[in-house]
């Protein structure tokens, strides 16, 4: 039996994390990279994935940058293959990209239904479909949805975004009955409110947040970091029989009424 601390270990892999120039997907690719993990940011933006490859760079972590749209199989097959050759074998593939565009329903746009489905959903399916060949020739891999609260709730203005995230965690589910064979597991992760860039006008948004630290057991916002360990957790050995399962982390809120 293996050391328990040697289960977490993730020296040697290499971990492709999209929509991680910021927020929640910049501090999980922090978290992959300090592990041991060889961490490839995504983004669209050149200027902006270029700096937060600096910004893991200087910290001593084993950065590199691809810059592609998740929702284009074009740009995507095209990113991917810009790589270094021993950087295009990835062991973990965590699928975090994705976009908010808030309106009632009855009024919502086309364009903001589609948008926010092909950016949180659809693109999970076309960046994994690109990866899991290697995968499974290889006979192992991980592979993280990021998904959410309303991947089991909805609010008002979020129809779309419950939409998407509802349906990556049956496609979480999907993959997970296909490849799971191959010993590839295939995980999602559940973030409840965390304080972010994103988040940070909510938060001062007085009666926003305190219905939110009502709401959450823990009585407050979660810290990014603190999904460090759940995305270890699903990208190392430590879970080599768990697939097909959502981890929420949301200090409780899907706990409670």
């Amino acid at each position: 039996m293996p050391d328990s601390r040697s289960l977490f270990d993730l020296t040697a892999r290499t971990a492709l994390v999209t929509g991680s120039t910021q927020g929640l997907g910049l501090t999980i690719a922090r978290g992959l990279a300090q592990a041991g993990a060889t961490v490839v940011l995504n983004g669209r933006k050149a200027d902006q994935l270029a700096a937060a490859v600096d910004q893991l760079r200087s910290g001593g972590l084993s950065a590199h940058g691809a810059a592609f749209d998740v929702t284009r199989s074009d740009q995507i097959t095209a990113g991917l293959a810009k790589l270094p050759p021993a950087l295009q074998a990835f062991d973990i593939v965590v699928n975090n990209a994705g976009i908010h565009r808030r309106a009632p329903l009855e009024k919502m746009e086309e364009s903001q239904w589609r948008e926010v489905i092909d950016a949180n959903l659809t693109s999970a399916f076309l960046v994994t479909r690109q990866i899991v060949p290697a995968m499974i020739a290889r006979g192992s891999g991980k592979i993280i949805n990021i998904c959410s609260l309303m991947s089991e709730l909805g609010r008002p203005t979020t129809g779309n975004y419950a939409a998407a995230k509802g349906g990556l965690k049956m496609l979480t589910r999907a993959m997970a009955t296909e490849w799971s064979k191959h010993n590839i597991q295939i995980n999602g992760i559940g973030p409840g409110y965390f304080l972010t860039e994103m988040t940070k006008p909510l938060a001062e948004d007085p009666v926003f947040n305190q219905w939110i630290c009502q709401r959450t057991p823990a009585g407050r916002w979660g810290d990014p970091a603190e999904l460090v360990g759940a995305a270890i957790f699903l990208a190392s050995n430590a879970s080599s029989f768990v697939s097909g399962q959502i981890l929420y982390v949301d200090g409780g809120l899907l706990a409670a009424i």
